[in-house]
């Protein structure tokens, strides 16, 4: 077991990797390319994607999404521990004058699949802004094929 899997309650940990099996296989699917090096096990997969050195974050499918999974870069950038994560609102995650572009930009993501090359600035839970660069957002589909929410992923961010 993980650090991080400690930080976690076994179902919470098992639904999270369900739930990196789905990001990596909707990226793939919608873009053509691995989000990283997989392996072929779905555990060892997750705990790859949950170390790997850029941002991973999603958001499930509620009325005001909620998010449901940060890598550790994710978690770091946003200044919250996994816990309080899965109780964040994505909304959250960009400052109010900024909020209505970014549903502009799920909007699209939801038509498209896949969104790349997205810029934006966006904010820590402790208020630190971010511009963040080249971004790739994309659909999330569950094993069923069921939509499950929306992915970004970034390698680059400049604190402003």
């Amino acid at each position: 077991m993980s650090s991080f899997s400690a930080e976690l309650p076994g179902d919470l940990w098992r639904n999270w990797i369900i739930h990196s099996t789905a990001l990596l296989n909707s990226y793939r699917d919608r873009t053509g390319r691995e989000l990283i090096e997989r392996g072929g096990d779905s555990k060892l997969d997750a705990e790859r994607l949950l170390g790997a050195p850029f941002v991973v974050v999603s958001h499930g499918v509620e009325a005001d999404p909620i998010l449901n999974y940060g890598n550790r870069v994710a978690l770091a950038l946003w200044e919250m521990s996994a816990a309080e994560l899965i109780r964040t609102p994505s909304r959250l995650t960009a400052e109010p004058m900024l909020r209505e572009a970014r549903e502009r930009l799920l909007a699209q993501t939801t038509r498209e699949g896949f969104v790349s090359g997205y810029e934006g600035v966006r904010i820590s839970a402790k208020g630190r802004r971010f511009h963040i660069s080249n971004a790739t957002i994309w659909n999330i589909t569950d094993g069923a094929g069921k939509p499950a929410g929306q992915a970004a992923t970034f390698a680059r961010w400049t604190f402003l």
